[in-house]
């Protein structure tokens, strides 16, 4: 039965498992998975993947916590993939995502990586067409990354077959479990085999989320690190004091003249003023793309093609984006808004600096947001400096 974590608060959880395997050849992969380790540009493990793959591998159910950007969604790819017999044409492996964005994301990284192997990787994900999966599903689709509305809607019209699924993984974990999508896992979960081995990643592990996973996790091997360690390295954070909302434009626009940015994420709480924000930048003639939850999955696709082409520079976007998106140029995130959710500030201002590269967040702060960054400050043990004058030399 599952450890119990009640009364314990998520920062006091330590690691139960010390082994760390810092060599991808010393993990008894595949040689064709090997291959596609290599040939994806990987050449060691990175923390989180010395210590998470191979209990996963053992067959132990695993929660994994790690900060964006150190490698999560390779950890349980290799996994999977690892795991996955691609002589039986049957969904051997079941990986779900709170976006559309994030399944399509770790679809392309899970099959760059299997290229070797010949596994076949299905993204199940709301706004395609039924056909499209009814086919992949004939077809033998041996790992399925989706959203879990669509999972459990084609888990519960038979097309997607669930007997064969022997690993269940669900990535932002906090995410998937903490609100809306709580009572659909629970749904997909139960129409899963009984034996299927869970495996949980996430940045951040608030307690209830704690509580929720021992419904469903066998005494799991937990690879956790305390919260005053989740603040991300590289990543340099400062505020502006903008005293008013109505003086953020100015500020913003002010910015922009300072400083040479590559590219940038500047992050609003509402849909509202993410299209305020755009049509003012274009106004001024800057080259901007935005994107919120009322577009269908088309018009993201396209979005976020242009940006990581490079031929826009500037995403203007809400929470939708803050996990699990990399964009490997951007060097600046922009709270425009301070988020209403602390947990998500993590998640925002990783989108730069990924994997060990220089960033900088910049949040503008008005005097009713004071109080919001100190418990920023307080819940994540760090500190968030005034912007100084000489910000150019920093990029």
């Amino acid at each position: 039965m599952a450890e119990t974590f009640t009364d314990l608060n998520a920062k006091d959880i330590v690691t139960n498992y010390d082994e760390v395997v810092d060599n991808f050849d010393d993990m008894n992969l595949d040689d064709n998975l090997l291959r596609g380790i290599y040939a994806y540009g990987f050449e060691r493990p990175s923390a989180i993947q010395q210590r998470a793959i191979v209990p996963v591998l053992r067959g132990h159910d695993v929660i994994a916590q790690a900060q964006s950007g150190t490698g999560k969604t390779a950890t349980f790819s290799i996994s999977i993939l690892q795991k996955v017999d691609p002589s039986i044409p049957k969904t051997q492996a079941l990986v779900l995502a709170p976006t559309r964005e994030l399944a399509q994301q770790i679809q392309k990284v899970m099959t760059s990586l299997g290229d070797f192997r010949k596994v076949n990787i299905h993204a199940c994900i709301g706004g395609t067409r039924v056909a499209d999966d009814e086919k992949a599903f004939s077809e033998g689709a041996h790992v399925v990354v989706g959203t879990p509305g669509r999972v459990h809607d084609m888990i519960s019209r038979g097309i997607f077959k669930s007997d064969a699924v022997k690993l269940f993984a669900l990535d932002e974990a906090d995410e998937m479990l903490s609100r809306g999508f709580k009572d659909q896992i629970q749904q997909v979960f139960s129409l899963l085999p009984a034996d299927v081995q869970v495996v949980l990643l996430s940045a951040t592990m608030p307690t209830e989320v704690l509580e929720v996973t021992t419904k469903f996790m066998r005494d799991p091997i937990r690879i956790l690190v305390k919260r005053d360690e989740l603040t991300l390295e590289g990543i340099k954070q400062f505020y502006i004091s903008v005293e008013r909302e109505e003086y953020k434009f100015d500020t913003l626009a002010d910015l922009y003249e300072t400083v040479s940015i590559t590219q940038a994420v500047i992050f609003c709480n509402t849909r509202r003023k993410v299209d305020f924000l755009t049509e003012k930048l274009r106004e001024r003639n800057f080259t901007v793309s935005a994107m919120h939850g009322d577009m269908d999955q088309g018009q993201r696709d396209t979005i976020m093609k242009e940006f990581r082409s490079g031929s826009s520079r500037i995403l203007i976007t809400t929470d939708l984006l803050a996990r699990g998106i990399d964009v490997q140029q951007v060097s600046l995130v922009i709270n425009y808004d301070l988020p209403t959710n602390r947990e998500n500030y993590i998640h925002r201002i990783g989108r730069g600096g990924r994997f060990g590269r220089k960033g900088i967040a910049i949040n503008f702060v008005t005097d009713e947001d004071t109080a919001a960054l100190r418990d920023i400050e307080q819940y994540y043990n760090t500190q968030v400096d005034e912007m100084p004058g000489d910000i150019a030399t920093l990029f």
